[in-house]
């Protein structure tokens, strides 16, 4: 941890709405005017989708959720140096035609490895292991936020097939197999983060999603609800939070549940002191 270069760590499995709060990041850093750089958690996959295939067919159970198919301590290095200095490298992962056209690179490789823009203000992490502490890595140990998105379980995995289905032309069997090979590192790897975070995310559906593989459409924000927990509750001002979000009650002493569509706004209002507290004191050092 480091108060001259925060790190921010927002960490959930494949398809828990990672990328949405990093938009909702993103707005907080433009309109408070923060310098931030980013790293993406597929940068630190160890092998590109080739190498990826190749290496499934010796270890049927690898996964991107495990530590075996990723560059742990590298990243964790990378959080290291960055606290330490400011300094730091990342690359991108191309998942698709469409990055194959921004980075100019083949789909399912790895961009080279870049140098962070000098003068940021803090470093924003999104992916699958930001919050990761064991007796191998300490990732979470460098971070001075931890953020965990996670929907239930049953609507994780409607999620991922429905995305699957539609963006890769994955059939439901196919989709199915990826789940059951990625669970033994879910349960190992990805599940222990949450206990990590400084706030989680939880998005429950109010809907039926007994049987996530038969179900025909994702629940929408108006069919679910979000479970906000507060791993220390200290200084959080509930009233306020309560207050200003229409629907929203307290189910423990650390935790709020809000309306499904009322996360982007909980998330502003949350956030925003937060991230700003820690841009404070960072300048406040210079």
């Amino acid at each position: 941890m480091s108060a001259l270069h925060p790190i921010v760590s927002v960490t959930g499995s494949s398809g828990s709405g990672t990328t949405s709060v990093r938009n909702t990041f993103e707005q907080i850093f433009r309109r408070e005017g923060v310098a931030a750089v980013f790293i993406e958690g597929d940068a630190f996959h160890a092998l590109d989708r080739a190498a990826m295939r190749e290496a499934m067919v010796r270890e049927p159970t690898l996964s991107h959720f495990g530590e075996r198919a990723n560059l742990l301590p590298e990243l964790e290095a990378v959080f290291r140096e960055y606290a330490a200095s400011g300094r730091g490298r990342t690359r991108h992962y191309v998942h698709d035609a469409e990055d194959a056209a921004r980075f100019q690179a083949e789909p399912g490789t790895f961009t080279p490895w870049e140098a962070f823009p000098e003068g940021s203000d803090l470093l924003f992490y999104e992916g699958l292991h930001g919050a990761l502490a064991n007796e191998r890595v300490d990732i979470a140990g460098q971070a001075d936020l931890r953020i965990g998105v996670v929907p239930v379980i049953n609507l994780e995995w409607i999620q991922k097939l429905h995305r699957d289905k539609a963006a890769r032309g994955y059939s439901t069997e196919a989709v199915t197999d990826v789940i059951l090979r990625r669970m033994p590192d879910y349960v190992t790897t990805i599940c222990p983060q949450f206990t990590n975070t400084d706030i989680n995310f939880q998005r429950i559906p109010t809907v039926d999603t007994s049987n996530p593989f038969v179900a025909r459409w994702i629940p929408t924000a108006d069919e679910s609800m979000v479970v906000i927990r507060f791993r220390d509750p200290k200084g959080i001002d509930f009233p306020y939070l309560i207050s200003m979000i229409a629907g929203s009650f307290m189910s423990r002493a650390n935790s709020v549940v809000i309306p499904g569509g009322k996360l982007d706004l909980a998330m502003q209002l949350i956030l925003t002191p937060m991230i700003l507290r820690l841009v404070e004191r960072r300048r406040c050092l210079l």
